[in-house]
């Protein structure tokens, strides 16, 4: 198990990133959340096995159909022991 810290820039935002991401995560198994920057990124943490981490970053690389992904920096990070992978509504800053 692995902890990513994800953040993706580009047009991101408005482009149904988020709900797409939720249904990639929940798909292949990666537990933890996906939030709007108010910079116009997007924020991911993702935990999951590696196969479940790499499927989550092909998406990330590609976005949703109208999205338009211009860079994804990756950090690994500390296991948090997330229960299931939430959309956050709220945008961070």
């Amino acid at each position: 198990m692995k902890h990513l810290n994800i953040s993706i820039r580009g047009k991101v935002q408005g482009v149904f990133f988020r709900l797409t991401a939720k249904a990639v995560a929940d798909q292949v198994g990666v537990k933890g959340f996906v939030v709007n920057q108010k910079d116009g990124s997007v924020y991911i943490e993702a935990e999951g096995d590696d196969f479940a981490l790499d499927s989550m970053m092909d998406f990330c690389q590609e976005g949703p159909e109208d999205a338009n992904v211009e860079a994804v920096e990756v950090k690994e990070g500390e296991l948090k022991g997330f229960s299931n992978f939430e959309v956050i509504k709220r945008v961070q800053s």
